[in-house]
């Protein structure tokens, strides 16, 4: 188990939302890469960014190609999928390309993976989305195989793949820099077979959390004869100096975001319980009730208020889910990005360096 006195790697997110549709996308990017051209000389130990498609929810088709960029204008950060969606690649190529970023970027990558849940992301890619996990399964054990030993053969129900090099070839393991996010219970067994560690981002009761969580930790102990990495935490955050601003802020944008999440993802249809591999999924759109009720449970798991609140909601998240690193998404719901700015620079300021040089005095 992590140590909760113990130094935290804090990481921020570019998303590229749109929302709004105020700006053009070539605006959103110009905005969100000069935020991201932040991290490095604020401080952050990592970027990260996330995979989706054919909506303004989030605008990061390629997310290894993003971080490619941004591995050209860093020196130092480490750079993290969040995630790369699985079933929606070709595992061979997946491959090549997250070998290429790690090589360019002196083994800077955090390799995050998963399966996906946008119905429109499955019918755009002409991908049955009921056959996601055993998709998802195939491929992640191709990919990382392929990672250690310089090449992959596969033959499974999905994906035959004749013995091919990957070139470049990987310099150095992923072990112990993989994850991936598992929402439902059963992806979480499947991760610790994977030997993977586990990507959350507060979206249920923490006691769930801490259920899958001490039954993954379990399973991996089982399955790897070590115990399983802590995992790495996300969340939405908006830091003020004024804890009444911090709140109208995060209500109104937060709420944005959580209303953008319902929208692409069609929280309150019923696919998803008619969808194999999804009846987790479907049991959350049933219970989510309201939209009101819905966004004002997101938003109380998010990270907001002044720099001495937001301190504490982090720590707050590490006491449940025993994290060592926590990303955080500054710009996100359409909100303006002067405000996104000044949040994450105060965070950086006045957050950050408390939770890397956390120690026994400073937890007390």
């Amino acid at each position: 188990m992590t140590r909760l006195d113990s130094p935290m790697q804090i990481g921020m997110a570019a998303i590229c939302q749109n929302p709004a549709q105020k700006i053009s996308d070539y605006e959103v990017y110009k905005n969100e890469i000069r935020l991201a051209d932040l991290a490095e000389p604020l401080g952050f130990d990592s970027i990260w960014s996330v995979e989706h498609h054919f909506t303004d929810y989030t605008m990061v088709p390629d997310v290894l190609q993003f971080l490619t960029y941004m591995a050209g204008r860093t020196k130092t950060v480490k750079l993290g999928t969040m995630v790369v969606v699985l079933p929606w690649h070709d595992p061979m190529r997946a491959a090549e390309e997250i070998a290429m970023l790690d090589d360019m970027s002196d083994g800077r990558l955090i390799l995050g993976l998963g399966r996906g849940a946008g119905q429109v992301e499955f019918e755009g890619f002409r991908v049955d989305m009921g056959e996601s996990r055993e998709r998802f399964v195939e491929a992640a054990d191709m990919v990382l195989t392929g990672l250690e030993q310089g090449y992959c053969e596969y033959a499974g129900q999905y994906y035959t793949q004749p013995k091919k090099d990957i070139r470049p070839k990987p310099f150095k393991s992923f072990k112990g820099r993989t994850y991936a996010a598992a929402v439902s219970p059963e992806s979480s067994e499947i991760m610790a077979r994977l030997g993977v560690g586990i990507l959350i981002i507060p979206q249920k009761p923490w006691e769930d959390v801490a259920v899958e969580l001490d039954t993954y930790r379990t399973v991996y102990r089982e399955a790897n004869g070590a115990e399983a990495p802590a995992p790495v935490a996300g969340g939405w955050v908006f830091c003020d100096k004024d804890a009444g601003r911090a709140e109208e802020m995060a209500r109104r944008y937060i709420g944005a975001y959580w209303q953008s999440a319902m929208k692409h993802y069609n929280f309150g249809g019923d696919h998803f319980a008619k969808t194999k591999g999804y009846e987790y999924y479907g049991k959350m759109s049933e219970a989510m009730g309201s939209v009101e009720g819905v966004t004002d449970f997101f938003l109380n798991l998010q990270v907001w208020g002044t720099p001495d609140q937001c301190f504490e909601k982090v720590l707050e998240i590490r006491s449940k889910i025993g994290c060592d690193a926590f990303t955080g998404v500054f710009s996100y719901g359409g909100m303006p990005y002067e405000d996104s700015e000044q949040s994450m620079r105060l965070f950086a300021a006045e957050v950050m360096p408390r939770l890397q040089q956390l120690d026994q005095k400073a937890v007390a």
